[in-house]
This record gives C-alpha cells, structure tokens and sequence, in this order.
C-alpha cells in the first residue's frame, strides 16, 4: 500500500510544482508586458494579512519536500527562503520537484503506519499516522497555498484561467474514441 501513498504524494506535488511553474512564466511574461519593477509580482497578495506570492510558493514547496521526507522516515531539510525574483521561485519549484523524484515507492516501506509527531507552536504537536499525514496535513495545505499563488497571480491581472492551474492533466485529455 505504500506504493500508492507514493503515487498519491509524489505524483500530486510534481504535477501540480509544474503548473504551478508555468503558471510564474505567465506572471513574468504579464509584469514584463506591463514594464513592472521585478519586485512587484514576487510581492503581491490577496489581502494586506495574507502572504505575498512568494511566501506562498516557499510554503507549498515546504509542504512537498517535508511529506516525502517524513514518509521516507527522514528529518525534512531546511531551505532558507530567501527567493526575491519570479526566476528565484522557479528555481525553488525546481529544486523541490528534483527533491521529491529523488525518492521511490521503495523509500515509504512502512510510512503508512508509522506514527508522525510534529511541533507546531506553543505545546501543540500533530500526531497521524502516514495515510493522515498526506491526507489531512500535507496535501490541503499544499494546494491552500498554490491556489492562492494562483489567485494572487489572478488578482494582479494575469490572463490565467483553470486550464493554466491544470497543465499537469493535460496530457491524459484526449479525444472521446468514436
């Protein structure tokens, strides 16, 4: 059964860390376009108390590289987030998904049953098993913070739409058989 959970992360983070790349290439093309200092796109947000774009793609990237870890039975490394620039994200994204294709179905032998405890603040710890880890923890707050990157990208006028935060899919999509 851990070769599904690995499929189920692995395959959820890569394909949507790609997307989520072209997605950038739009927001640089668009602030390129509209002759935007290299800094306003990387620090745009939603709202004045959400993140900016770029804390949102540190923070999914976060979540990839810290469930593949864990599930392997690995301390998640640290990455500083010190990216500024839409090019700098996308080498982040890029780095997370060689990270997360660094590991095989091999390497969660056993994850679903392991226990995870895990500091959050104050005297606060989650504790879940593997299948709760990927499907409670990880996996909503990847996608709350690459739909929110989407959104702020969005919101900023980028000419964006569903099939852009899908790419991924698009080679399963075809023509119904006759």
């Amino acid at each position: 059964m851990s070769s599904s959970l690995y499929d189920t992360a692995a395959g959820t983070f890569t394909g949507m860390l790609s997307s989520l790349s072209k997605l950038l290439d739009k927001g640089a093309e668009y602030a390129a376009t509209e002759g935007w200092p290299a800094d306003r796109l990387p620090n745009a947000r939603l709202v004045e108390d959400m993140y900016p774009l770029t804390k949102q793609i540190q923070i999914a990237c976060d979540h990839a590289k810290n469930a593949m870890a864990r599930l392997a039975g690995q301390e998640p490394p640290r990455v500083p987030d010190e990216e500024k620039t839409i090019g700098e994200l996308k080498d982040r994204i890029a780095r997370t998904i060689a990270f997360v294709e660094g590991y095989s179905a091999d390497d969660f032998a056993g994850a679903e049953q392991r226990r995870y405890v895990i500091p959050l603040f104050n005297d606060l710890v989650l504790d879940v098993d593997g299948s709760q880890l990927v499907r409670d923890w990880h996996l909503p707050h990847f996608y709350f913070h690459v739909v929110t990157a989407y959104d702020i990208l969005r919101n900023a006028g980028v000419v964006i739409g569903k099939p852009d935060f899908m790419s991924h899919i698009g080679e399963y999509i075809r023509q119904k058989a006759a």
